[in-house]
């Protein structure tokens, strides 16, 4: 299991596909990679010199910017957009979806679980709600 930039890539699976574990890369981006490189793409990770490795290294660090950096530039933005007030900024403090998408329903991933409001209707059930408080 070859580890570049601090992530572990499979080492059983096509360098092409083991670089996507990387924050900041998919494929298309690790195709490009692995051309400036000059590597087979149909190379196993496992299989990949030190000096491969190396070269990967050099070129991905030079070229993009990956794993924490990207990380910390997404955190600044989100930051900055709260800070100032943005629609998008009220959006993502609120918890809400960012870009336009409705919330009359669906949304759970952004909302979280439902929360029900309401009144308890029934001699049983209130009962049982004020047990509980």
């Amino acid at each position: 299991m070859p580890r570049i930039l601090g992530v572990d890539i499979p080492g059983k699976k096509r360098i092409e596909y083991s670089l996507c574990y990387i924050y900041g890369i998919g494929l298309k981006r690790a195709r490009d990679v692995i051309e400036q490189a000059k590597i087979d793409p149909a190379k196993k990770a496992d299989e990949l010199t030190p000096e491969e490795l190396r070269h990967l290294i050099g070129i991905i660090q030079g070229n993009y910017r990956v794993e924490g950096d990207l990380r910390r530039e997404v955190a600044q933005n989100i930051r900055r957009l709260i800070a100032t007030g943005s629609y998008r900024g009220i959006r993502h403090k609120r918890g809400l979806p960012v870009r336009g998408q409705r919330t009359r329903t669906n949304a759970r991933t952004r909302k979280g679980p439902k929360k029900t409001v309401g009144a308890v209707r029934g001699k049983e059930e209130k009962g049982a709600a004020k047990k509980s408080d």
